[in-house]
């Protein structure tokens, strides 16, 4: 790494984490290269825009690639630092959930060729334990001339390291440079380099350990956040069973000095915590029951809605209904592993043209809406028109609707979102099939 100036920075992959972070590494005043498969993503990019939803990333972008601080290629170039940001999802079709780092080791053979003598690089990607030792020994498989940390005892030519990703979309740009950040090197020295890039753009405190630590602890981070999510979804069902007010209950019981229980919903969407679990039950099946069970319970939680909202709009064969929201989250165009999509693509199968989707954050319906006769409409066509609003995802467009708006709607509000209305549906109304 150059010691006179600051590093040259690659990163590899440009999405929902990697653009914001050659974003913020380049507004730190190094120059960075983004590295996609996607020519689109990269002309856009080198016009200064943006292809994903995220607060302020639009002016950020626009700025640094004016500078000449950011540029975007679909071809690999030399640089100091490459930070590798791709996607790693699992394998559906198996029913094993297996963790696919497919595209990482992709990205480790992409810059394999052009990596020199004192670079770092890091692994950002949410990966199964053993992910970066496995990029460590694709790369020295390519590159025999490379003395590569932990397979020498020289001093290695290259460091490696991991540190993955800990932001809340909506909130990435601020959290980039504000939360803590777990360092793991492949040896302690590998660490080192990585703590000493980390620390030019980065204000939250960065500790280092050791890369199979810092897998883990970030698939730790999630799955907690999923066991905990699928308790408040467990205690909605058991609520609707009982004929409760689940947000009452949890209300009263986060009085409780020691008691915080979260917010349900119609399960758990994106890309961490409805898949990173997964990663730590395959490394470990047999002693991961709690994990494994929460994974069910949070996806059996869409499986609830979709047969309460089907038994409510079988209840009102005329009526025509809205679905709010397609994301997996409020306020971001993020619609992978999404509840919301998955019960609103049901409906649409089963009801045609009654279903209507309002998604502010898409231009257009994804691909398993066609066919099916549903359209897509924004929030006043939804009050004016339809008579069942099913609310799916929280978006604050959503939330201000006032209550003189939707007082006459029938509505199952899977969010919370509206405790004043007079008419939310309860399971045993849907059930019975109650003309209300």
């Amino acid at each position: 790494m150059k010691s006179e100036s600051k590093p040259s920075v690659c990163v590899v992959g440009l999405g929902y984490i990697g653009l914001p972070t050659a974003a913020v590494i380049a507004r730190a005043g190094c120059t960075v290269l983004g590295l996609d498969v996607s020519q689109k993503v990269v002309e856009t990019i080198n016009r200064g825009e943006i292809h994903i939803e995220e607060v302020d990333l639009d002016g950020l972008v626009q700025g640094v690639v004016a500078r000449g601080l950011l540029s975007a290629s679909t071809t690999v170039a030399p640089a100091d630092i490459f930070v590798i940001a791709v996607p790693t999802p699992f394998h559906k079709e198996d029913g094993d959930h297996a963790p696919d780092i497919s595209y990482v080791l992709a990205a480790a053979r992409t810059i394999a060729p052009v990596l020199k003598h004192g670079d770092v690089v890091i692994l950002e990607s949410t990966s199964p334990v053993g992910t970066t030792e496995q990029m460590r020994d694709m790369i020295a498989k390519m590159r025999p001339d490379l003395k590569v940390p932990g397979l020498t005892h020289d001093t290695p030519d290259i460091a490696i390291a991991y540190c993955p990703e800990r932001v809340l979309p909506g909130r990435i740009l601020e959290e980039l440079i504000n939360n803590d950040r777990s360092i793991g090197g492949i040896t302690p020295r590998c660490a080192r380099k990585a703590l000493a890039f980390y620390k030019r753009f980065v204000r939250g405190e960065c500790v280092t350990t050791d890369a199979r630590s810092a897998e883990m602890t970030k698939l730790v981070e999630n799955a907690y956040r999923d066991v905990n999510i699928a308790f408040a979804n467990e205690l909605s069902i058991v609520s609707d069973k009982m004929g409760l007010d689940v947000w009452e209950v949890i209300r009263l019981a986060n009085r409780h000095p020691r008691v915080n229980i979260l917010s349900p919903g119609p399960g758990v969407g994106g890309h961490c915590i409805a898949v990173d679990p997964w990663f730590i039950v395959h490394g470990a099946p047999d002693e991961t029951p709690l994990i494994r069970t929460a994974r069910g319970v949070n996806d059996r939680k869409m499986h609830h809605v979709v047969a309460k909202a089907e038994a409510l709009i079988e209840a009102q064969p005329e009526a025509k209904v809205a679905c709010l929201g397609l994301a997996f989250k409020a306020n971001i165009d993020d619609f992978r592993e999404s509840p919301a999509r998955f019960v609103a693509s049901r409906l649409a199968r089963r009801f045609g043209a009654r279903i209507h989707v309002v998604e502010p954050y898409a231009a257009e319906l994804p691909i398993e809406f066609t066919g099916t006769g549903v359209l897509q409409i924004d929030i006043d066509d939804a009050l004016e028109t339809c008579d069942i609003l099913i609310v799916l995802v929280d978006h604050d467009v959503f939330r201000v609707v006032p209550l003189a708006e939707r007082a006459t709607k029938l509505v199952y509000d899977t969010r919370g979102i509206w405790p004043d209305q007079p008419r939310v549906v309860r399971e045993e109304e849907a059930r019975l099939k109650l003309a209300v």
